[in-house]
Protein backbone atom coordinates (compact mmCIF):
# COMPACT_ATOMS: atom_id res chain seq x y z
CA UNK A 1 0.00 0.00 0.00
CA UNK A 2 2.77 2.56 0.89
CA UNK A 3 4.51 1.46 -2.35
CA UNK A 4 1.18 2.28 -4.69
CA UNK A 5 1.03 6.04 -2.47
CA UNK A 6 4.36 6.04 -3.44
CA UNK A 7 3.55 5.47 -6.82
CA UNK A 8 1.26 7.63 -7.43
CA UNK A 9 4.18 10.61 -7.23
CA UNK A 10 5.97 8.73 -10.37
CA UNK A 11 2.92 8.28 -12.15
CA UNK A 12 1.69 11.92 -12.14
CA UNK A 13 5.23 12.94 -13.53
CA UNK A 14 5.76 10.19 -16.03
CA UNK A 15 2.55 9.73 -17.44
CA UNK A 16 2.94 12.40 -19.65
CA UNK A 17 6.42 12.67 -20.43
CA UNK A 18 5.38 11.33 -24.23
CA UNK A 19 2.76 14.07 -24.23
CA UNK A 20 4.44 16.90 -23.39
CA UNK A 21 5.20 18.54 -26.55
CA UNK A 22 1.22 18.09 -27.72
CA UNK A 23 0.63 19.39 -24.57
CA UNK A 24 2.62 22.75 -24.69
CA UNK A 25 1.82 22.86 -28.16
CA UNK A 26 -1.99 23.18 -27.53
CA UNK A 27 -1.74 25.03 -24.41
CA UNK A 28 0.18 28.05 -26.29
CA UNK A 29 3.83 27.28 -24.72
CA UNK A 30 6.13 29.81 -26.43
CA UNK A 31 9.39 27.64 -26.28
CA UNK A 32 9.81 23.86 -26.92
CA UNK A 33 11.74 23.90 -23.13
CA UNK A 34 8.52 25.44 -21.62
CA UNK A 35 6.55 22.57 -21.60
CA UNK A 36 9.47 21.22 -19.17
CA UNK A 37 7.64 23.73 -16.60
CA UNK A 38 4.91 20.75 -16.53
CA UNK A 39 7.12 18.47 -14.73
CA UNK A 40 8.78 20.98 -12.84
CA UNK A 41 6.00 22.89 -10.91
CA UNK A 42 4.91 19.15 -9.78
CA UNK A 43 7.84 19.09 -8.00
CA UNK A 44 7.63 22.90 -6.51
CA UNK A 45 4.19 21.78 -5.44
CA UNK A 46 6.26 18.79 -3.72
CA UNK A 47 8.66 21.39 -1.72
CA UNK A 48 6.38 23.43 -0.51
CA UNK A 49 3.48 20.90 0.60
CA UNK A 50 6.35 18.63 2.71
CA UNK A 51 6.71 21.48 5.43
CA UNK A 52 2.71 21.05 6.11
CA UNK A 53 2.40 17.67 6.13
CA UNK A 54 4.98 16.51 8.41
CA UNK A 55 3.69 18.75 11.37
CA UNK A 56 0.25 18.21 10.72
CA UNK A 57 0.52 14.42 10.73
CA UNK A 58 2.60 14.57 14.49
CA UNK A 59 -0.58 16.57 15.73
CA UNK A 60 -3.54 15.26 13.88
CA UNK A 61 -1.97 11.21 13.19
CA UNK A 62 -0.80 9.86 9.78
CA UNK A 63 -4.41 9.24 7.89
CA UNK A 64 -5.90 12.88 8.27
CA UNK A 65 -3.25 14.93 6.71
CA UNK A 66 -3.18 12.34 3.89
CA UNK A 67 -6.98 12.28 3.17
CA UNK A 68 -5.94 16.46 2.89
CA UNK A 69 -3.29 15.70 0.34
CA UNK A 70 -5.09 13.68 -1.80
CA UNK A 71 -7.95 15.83 -1.22
CA UNK A 72 -5.68 18.69 -3.07
CA UNK A 73 -4.36 15.96 -5.38
CA UNK A 74 -7.90 15.15 -7.19
CA UNK A 75 -8.58 19.33 -7.34
CA UNK A 76 -5.16 19.50 -9.17
CA UNK A 77 -5.99 16.81 -11.48
CA UNK A 78 -9.32 18.55 -12.70
CA UNK A 79 -7.61 21.40 -13.21
CA UNK A 80 -5.50 20.12 -15.38
CA UNK A 81 -7.84 17.92 -16.86
CA UNK A 82 -9.73 20.74 -17.83
CA UNK A 83 -7.05 23.19 -18.55
CA UNK A 84 -7.07 26.02 -21.59
CA UNK A 85 -3.35 27.55 -21.33
CA UNK A 86 -0.28 26.61 -19.67
CA UNK A 87 -0.81 28.88 -16.57
CA UNK A 88 -4.13 27.16 -15.68
CA UNK A 89 -2.41 23.70 -16.63
CA UNK A 90 0.91 24.93 -14.21
CA UNK A 91 -1.49 25.94 -11.24
CA UNK A 92 -3.01 22.45 -11.46
CA UNK A 93 -0.03 21.17 -11.49
CA UNK A 94 1.06 22.79 -8.18
CA UNK A 95 -1.89 21.28 -6.92
CA UNK A 96 -0.92 17.73 -8.18
CA UNK A 97 2.21 18.51 -6.55
CA UNK A 98 1.17 20.52 -3.33
CA UNK A 99 -1.23 17.09 -2.54
CA UNK A 100 1.30 14.16 -3.58
CA UNK A 101 3.61 15.80 -1.13
CA UNK A 102 1.54 14.19 1.95
CA UNK A 103 1.90 10.33 0.89
CA UNK A 104 5.82 11.22 -0.06
CA UNK A 105 6.34 12.09 3.52
CA UNK A 106 3.85 11.06 5.44
CA UNK A 107 4.76 7.70 4.57
CA UNK A 108 8.14 8.02 5.54
CA UNK A 109 7.13 8.62 9.02
CA UNK A 110 4.38 5.72 8.78
CA UNK A 111 7.95 3.41 7.81
CA UNK A 112 9.52 5.08 11.09
CA UNK A 113 6.94 4.94 13.26
CA UNK A 114 7.12 0.99 13.12
CA UNK A 115 10.98 0.49 11.86
CA UNK A 116 14.53 2.61 12.33
CA UNK A 117 18.10 1.87 11.15
CA UNK A 118 18.91 -0.78 8.31
CA UNK A 119 15.15 -2.56 8.89
CA UNK A 120 13.71 0.89 7.70
CA UNK A 121 16.53 0.92 5.25
CA UNK A 122 15.21 -2.27 3.98
CA UNK A 123 11.81 -1.33 4.65
CA UNK A 124 12.00 1.86 2.29
CA UNK A 125 14.19 0.06 -0.11
CA UNK A 126 11.16 -2.23 -0.92
CA UNK A 127 8.92 0.71 -1.54
CA UNK A 128 11.34 2.51 -3.59
CA UNK A 129 11.54 -0.57 -5.58
CA UNK A 130 8.07 -0.91 -6.65
CA UNK A 131 8.50 3.15 -6.61
CA UNK A 132 10.65 2.87 -9.68
CA UNK A 133 9.01 0.16 -11.52
CA UNK A 134 6.44 2.68 -11.76
CA UNK A 135 8.15 4.93 -14.29
CA UNK A 136 9.00 1.94 -16.23
CA UNK A 137 5.43 1.25 -17.08
CA UNK A 138 3.82 5.16 -16.95
CA UNK A 139 5.53 6.64 -20.23
CA UNK A 140 3.89 3.09 -22.02
CA UNK A 141 0.91 3.78 -20.38
CA UNK A 142 0.58 7.68 -21.64
CA UNK A 143 1.80 6.98 -24.86
CA UNK A 144 -1.01 3.87 -25.59
CA UNK A 145 -3.47 6.61 -24.36
CA UNK A 146 -2.03 8.93 -26.91
CA UNK A 147 -2.72 6.45 -29.24
CA UNK A 148 -6.23 5.73 -28.81
CA UNK A 149 -7.47 9.43 -27.06
CA UNK A 150 -6.89 12.83 -26.33
CA UNK A 151 -3.74 14.17 -23.96
CA UNK A 152 -6.49 14.90 -21.41
CA UNK A 153 -7.18 11.21 -21.24
CA UNK A 154 -4.13 11.03 -19.24
CA UNK A 155 -5.28 13.17 -16.88
CA UNK A 156 -8.43 11.57 -16.26
CA UNK A 157 -6.80 8.56 -15.82
CA UNK A 158 -4.63 9.83 -12.35
CA UNK A 159 -7.90 11.59 -11.49
CA UNK A 160 -9.30 7.42 -11.41
CA UNK A 161 -5.80 6.12 -9.84
CA UNK A 162 -6.06 8.69 -7.13
CA UNK A 163 -9.97 7.80 -6.14
CA UNK A 164 -9.21 4.24 -6.20
CA UNK A 165 -5.72 4.74 -3.92
CA UNK A 166 -7.63 6.85 -1.56
CA UNK A 167 -9.98 4.41 -1.03
CA UNK A 168 -7.84 1.18 -0.25
CA UNK A 169 -6.01 3.47 2.07
CA UNK A 170 -9.19 4.63 4.23
CA UNK A 171 -10.54 1.07 3.95
CA UNK A 172 -7.66 -0.58 4.54
CA UNK A 173 -4.55 1.19 6.84
CA UNK A 174 -4.90 1.24 10.84
CA UNK A 175 -3.44 4.38 12.24
CA UNK A 176 0.18 4.40 13.08
CA UNK A 177 0.07 7.40 15.55
CA UNK A 178 -1.08 6.25 18.70
CA UNK A 179 -2.80 9.18 20.39
CA UNK A 180 -0.69 9.72 23.65
CA UNK A 181 2.62 10.44 20.89
CA UNK A 182 0.61 13.20 19.06
CA UNK A 183 2.59 16.43 19.66
CA UNK A 184 -0.06 19.83 19.52
CA UNK A 185 0.62 21.90 16.60
CA UNK A 186 2.54 25.19 17.26
CA UNK A 187 4.82 27.08 14.99
CA UNK A 188 7.67 27.47 18.15
CA UNK A 189 8.03 23.28 17.47
CA UNK A 190 8.44 23.79 13.96
CA UNK A 191 10.92 26.62 13.93
CA UNK A 192 13.07 24.48 16.57
CA UNK A 193 12.54 21.16 14.81
CA UNK A 194 13.84 22.94 12.07
CA UNK A 195 16.97 24.05 13.80
CA UNK A 196 17.71 20.49 15.02
CA UNK A 197 17.21 19.41 11.47
CA UNK A 198 19.88 21.51 10.02
CA UNK A 199 21.99 22.01 12.79
CA UNK A 200 22.27 18.02 13.12
CA UNK A 201 25.63 17.19 10.40
CA UNK A 202 23.54 13.60 9.55
CA UNK A 203 20.53 14.68 8.58
CA UNK A 204 21.28 17.64 7.00
CA UNK A 205 24.47 16.46 5.38
CA UNK A 206 22.34 13.27 3.76
CA UNK A 207 19.49 15.69 2.96
CA UNK A 208 21.53 17.83 0.87
CA UNK A 209 22.94 14.82 -0.86
CA UNK A 210 19.19 13.61 -1.65
CA UNK A 211 18.61 17.32 -3.14
CA UNK A 212 21.82 16.69 -5.21
CA UNK A 213 20.65 13.38 -6.59
CA UNK A 214 17.51 15.02 -7.41
CA UNK A 215 18.75 17.45 -9.05
CA UNK A 216 20.75 15.40 -11.65
CA UNK A 217 17.49 13.29 -11.83
CA UNK A 218 14.71 15.87 -12.67
CA UNK A 219 17.05 17.69 -14.81
CA UNK A 220 17.12 14.29 -17.00
CA UNK A 221 13.58 13.84 -16.45
CA UNK A 222 12.90 17.05 -17.74
CA UNK A 223 14.29 16.98 -21.22
CA UNK A 224 14.46 12.79 -21.33
CA UNK A 225 11.07 13.19 -23.85
CA UNK A 226 13.47 16.36 -26.00
CA UNK A 227 16.94 13.60 -25.62
CA UNK A 228 15.05 10.27 -26.44
CA UNK A 229 12.03 11.76 -28.85
CA UNK A 230 14.10 14.21 -30.59
CA UNK A 231 18.10 14.22 -30.43
CA UNK A 232 17.43 10.24 -30.88
CA UNK A 233 14.85 10.06 -33.33
CA UNK A 234 12.83 7.32 -31.50
CA UNK A 235 9.22 8.40 -31.66
CA UNK A 236 7.64 6.05 -29.78
CA UNK A 237 9.85 3.87 -28.59
CA UNK A 238 10.93 6.51 -26.32
CA UNK A 239 8.63 4.51 -23.25
CA UNK A 240 10.70 1.36 -24.30
CA UNK A 241 14.64 3.19 -23.73
CA UNK A 242 12.78 4.96 -20.56
CA UNK A 243 11.64 1.81 -19.14
CA UNK A 244 15.04 0.18 -19.54
CA UNK A 245 16.39 3.23 -17.52
CA UNK A 246 13.94 3.17 -14.74
CA UNK A 247 14.19 -0.51 -14.32
CA UNK A 248 17.97 0.14 -13.72
CA UNK A 249 17.06 1.99 -10.24
CA UNK A 250 13.97 -0.32 -8.87
CA UNK A 251 16.63 -3.07 -9.22
CA UNK A 252 19.20 -0.84 -7.32
CA UNK A 253 16.76 -0.44 -4.76
CA UNK A 254 15.77 -3.98 -4.64
CA UNK A 255 19.33 -5.11 -4.64
CA UNK A 256 19.94 -2.59 -1.86
CA UNK A 257 16.79 -4.14 0.17
CA UNK A 258 19.11 -7.50 -0.01
CA UNK A 259 22.29 -6.14 0.89
CA UNK A 260 21.73 -3.17 3.24
CA UNK A 261 21.80 -5.58 6.31
CA UNK A 262 24.74 -7.48 5.12
CA UNK A 263 26.87 -4.67 4.76
CA UNK A 264 25.16 -1.33 6.19
CA UNK A 265 23.76 1.54 4.89
CA UNK A 266 27.06 4.01 4.87
CA UNK A 267 29.12 1.22 2.97
CA UNK A 268 26.77 1.14 -0.02
CA UNK A 269 26.02 4.65 -0.11
CA UNK A 270 29.56 5.41 0.38
CA UNK A 271 30.81 3.16 -3.18
CA UNK A 272 28.16 3.91 -5.22
CA UNK A 273 28.87 7.78 -5.14
CA UNK A 274 32.72 7.06 -6.03
CA UNK A 275 31.84 4.57 -8.49
CA UNK A 276 28.93 7.28 -10.02
CA UNK A 277 31.36 9.64 -9.69
CA UNK A 278 34.47 8.63 -11.39
CA UNK A 279 32.12 6.90 -14.18
CA UNK A 280 30.74 10.71 -15.15
CA UNK A 281 33.94 12.35 -14.57
CA UNK A 282 35.01 9.99 -17.28
CA UNK A 283 32.08 9.96 -19.24
CA UNK A 284 31.47 13.80 -19.82
CA UNK A 285 34.59 14.25 -20.95
CA UNK A 286 33.71 11.68 -23.74
CA UNK A 287 30.39 13.46 -24.80
CA UNK A 288 32.65 16.92 -24.97
CA UNK A 289 34.84 14.99 -27.22
CA UNK A 290 31.53 14.24 -29.18
CA UNK A 291 30.00 17.54 -29.03
CA UNK A 292 27.14 16.64 -27.22
CA UNK A 293 26.12 14.00 -29.64
CA UNK A 294 27.17 10.21 -28.00
CA UNK A 295 25.97 7.31 -30.00
CA UNK A 296 22.31 6.03 -28.05
CA UNK A 297 24.30 2.65 -26.82
CA UNK A 298 26.76 4.96 -24.84
CA UNK A 299 24.53 7.16 -23.71
CA UNK A 300 22.60 4.20 -22.54
CA UNK A 301 25.04 2.06 -20.91
CA UNK A 302 26.29 5.59 -19.18
CA UNK A 303 22.74 6.15 -17.47
CA UNK A 304 21.84 2.69 -16.37
CA UNK A 305 24.94 2.52 -14.50
CA UNK A 306 24.79 5.91 -12.94
CA UNK A 307 20.65 5.46 -12.11
CA UNK A 308 21.72 1.88 -10.49
CA UNK A 309 23.94 3.27 -8.64
CA UNK A 310 21.30 6.65 -7.47
CA UNK A 311 18.90 3.75 -6.85
CA UNK A 312 21.24 1.86 -4.46
CA UNK A 313 22.05 5.70 -2.48
CA UNK A 314 18.66 6.99 -2.56
CA UNK A 315 16.88 4.82 0.46
CA UNK A 316 20.21 4.50 2.12
CA UNK A 317 20.31 8.25 2.31
CA UNK A 318 16.56 8.66 3.42
CA UNK A 319 17.13 6.16 6.29
CA UNK A 320 20.48 7.76 7.48
CA UNK A 321 18.90 11.45 7.41
CA UNK A 322 16.41 9.84 9.38
CA UNK A 323 18.23 7.64 11.84
CA UNK A 324 18.43 10.73 14.30
CA UNK A 325 14.88 11.94 14.40
CA UNK A 326 13.10 9.38 15.20
CA UNK A 327 11.58 11.17 18.67
CA UNK A 328 10.63 14.40 15.62
CA UNK A 329 9.30 11.85 12.85
CA UNK A 330 6.91 13.51 10.97
CA UNK A 331 8.29 17.06 10.74
CA UNK A 332 11.53 15.19 10.66
CA UNK A 333 10.77 13.64 7.13
CA UNK A 334 8.60 17.26 6.68
CA UNK A 335 12.12 19.30 6.45
CA UNK A 336 14.11 17.01 4.98
CA UNK A 337 11.79 16.61 2.02
CA UNK A 338 11.14 20.20 1.75
CA UNK A 339 15.21 20.91 1.71
CA UNK A 340 15.86 18.38 -0.73
CA UNK A 341 13.06 19.18 -2.93
CA UNK A 342 13.85 23.28 -2.91
CA UNK A 343 17.73 21.98 -3.58
CA UNK A 344 16.28 20.16 -6.50
CA UNK A 345 13.80 22.29 -8.21
CA UNK A 346 15.41 25.09 -9.28
CA UNK A 347 18.87 23.19 -9.89
CA UNK A 348 16.82 20.83 -11.86
CA UNK A 349 14.84 23.25 -13.99
CA UNK A 350 18.14 25.38 -14.86
CA UNK A 351 19.41 21.98 -16.06
CA UNK A 352 16.08 21.23 -17.98
CA UNK A 353 16.43 24.69 -19.41
CA UNK A 354 19.77 24.85 -20.57
CA UNK A 355 19.10 21.54 -22.97
CA UNK A 356 20.26 22.46 -26.70
CA UNK A 357 19.93 19.69 -28.81
CA UNK A 358 22.71 17.73 -27.14
CA UNK A 359 23.47 15.85 -23.69
CA UNK A 360 25.82 18.11 -22.52
CA UNK A 361 23.47 19.83 -19.92
CA UNK A 362 22.18 16.77 -18.42
CA UNK A 363 25.62 14.86 -18.24
CA UNK A 364 27.12 18.37 -16.75
CA UNK A 365 24.99 17.87 -14.05
CA UNK A 366 25.38 14.43 -13.22
CA UNK A 367 28.96 15.27 -13.08
CA UNK A 368 28.53 18.18 -10.79
CA UNK A 369 25.58 16.37 -8.39
CA UNK A 370 28.47 13.16 -8.05
CA UNK A 371 31.48 16.07 -7.15
CA UNK A 372 29.41 17.97 -4.61
CA UNK A 373 28.40 14.65 -3.00
CA UNK A 374 31.28 13.64 -2.52
CA UNK A 375 32.56 16.62 -0.82
CA UNK A 376 28.73 16.65 1.42
CA UNK A 377 29.37 12.90 2.36
CA UNK A 378 32.97 13.25 3.51
CA UNK A 379 31.81 16.33 5.80
CA UNK A 380 29.14 14.01 7.01
CA UNK A 381 31.26 10.75 7.68
CA UNK A 382 34.58 12.74 9.20
CA UNK A 383 32.31 13.95 12.07
CA UNK A 384 34.11 13.29 15.36
CA UNK A 385 30.50 11.15 16.38
CA UNK A 386 28.73 10.35 13.54
CA UNK A 387 24.75 9.46 15.03
CA UNK A 388 24.18 7.15 11.95
CA UNK A 389 22.51 3.35 12.72
CA UNK A 390 25.55 1.74 12.25
CA UNK A 391 27.80 3.37 14.42
CA UNK A 392 25.28 4.04 17.54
Amino acid sequence: MMALMQSLVALSIDAMLPALTEIGQDLGAREANDSQLIVSFLFLGLAFGQGVYGPLSDTTGRKPAVYLGFGLFLTGSLFSLFATDLNVMLGGRFLQGLGLAAPRCVIVAIVRDQYEGPAMARVMSFVMTIFIFVPAIAPTLGQGILLIAHWRAIFAALLVCGLLTLAWFALRLPETLSVERRIPFSIARIKSAVIEVCSHRVSLGYTISLGLISSAFLGYLSSAQQIFQKQYKLGTMFPLYFAILALCIGSASFVNGRLVMRFGMQKLSRWSKRFSTVISLLFFVYVLSTGGQPPLWTMMGYMMIILFCFGIMYGNLNAMAMEPLGHIAGIGAAVMGALSTLISVPCGILIGHSYNGTVIPVISGFMLSGVLIVVVMHWVESAPTQATGETV
